[in-house]
C-alpha cells in the first residue's frame, strides 16, 4: 500500500479500534495490522501523541502474562474527533472514488 494513503488514514484506524473496547498497545498493533500493514515503531508515536492531545487516557492493567499492560481508552474529545475524522474520511473517500469513475468511464 502506498505510504501516503497509509500514513493519511491511520490515525482514524486507530480511534474506530478502540471505540468498542479498550486496548493495549501490542493489542492495538495487531487489530490495525488487519487493514494496514503497519509496526509497533509506528502505533507507539501516534498513540503518544493522541494521548497528549487527550483523546486517549490511559491506565494500567495487570497480566497473567508478564508485567502490567498500559490500555487505552478513547475519551469524551476523543470521540468527537473521531466522529470528525470519520465524517472527513467518508467525504474524501466518496469524492476520490467519484472522480476515480469519472475517469474510467
Amino acid at each position: 500500500m502506498n505510504a501516503q494513503f497509509k500514513k493519511g488514514v491511520l490515525e482514524l484506524i486507530v480511534l474506530l479500534s478502540v471505540t468498542g473496547r479498550d486496548m493495549y498497545g501490542y493489542e492495538l498493533v495487531s487489530e490495525v495490522s488487519k487493514v494496514v500493514d503497519v509496526n509497533e515503531g509506528t502505533i507507539y508515536p501516534l498513540l503518544k501523541r493522541l494521548t497528549n492531545e487527550r483523546y486517549f487516557e490511559t491506565y494500567l492493567r495487570e497480566s497473567t502474562e508478564g508485567p502490567p499492560r498500559k490500555y487505552y481508552h478513547l475519551t469524551a474529545a476523543g470521540i468527537l474527533y473521531k466522529d470528525q475524522l470519520k465524517k472527513e474520511w467518508q467525504e474524501f473517500s466518496s469524492r476520490v472514488n467519484g472522480f476515480i469513475k469519472e475517469c474510467d468511464a
